[in-house]
């Protein structure tokens, strides 16, 4: 059987895959690596001075049609019921399924469930 390919395949062009980081969260433990905009009014990151850390914008983000691709081509598309799959081969557009695994928080693990489970991921493959 020949592998599965997405009818069309644009390229996907990440222009940034480091993380922004905090300005001067190197330096200091006391500071997050999480990333916050600095808003005052004398800090260089914020006036955008040259060799500073770069501030994230609109201009990083991805093109339009290749958002939340995956690298096969394929859009992830979670599945939480026979239901949506029938709807997922209704659609004409590439998507890749995953499913979603029961939740074992809500009771204990039923035979039953366990059984439901495995025929969805046979009607799924």
């Amino acid at each position: 059987m020949a592998a599965l390919r997405p009818l069309v395949n644009p390229k996907i062009i990440k222009k940034r895959t480091k993380k922004f980081s905090q300005h001067q969260s190197d330096r200091y433990v006391k500071i997050k690596h999480n990333r916050q905009k600095p808003r005052g009014t004398d800090n260089r990151v914020h006036r955008r001075f040259r060799g500073q850390i770069l501030m994230p914008n609109i201009g990083y983000g991805s093109h339009k049609k290749t958002k939340h691709m995956l690298p096969s081509g394929f859009w992830k598309f979670l599945l939480h019921d026979v239901k949506e799959l029938e709807v997922l081969l209704m659609c004409r557009d590439c998507s890749q399924c995953l499913l979603q695994e029961p939740q074992s928080h809500c009771r204990k693990s039923s035979p039953a469930g366990h059984q439901s489970h495995q025929s969805q991921c046979q009607k799924a493959g």
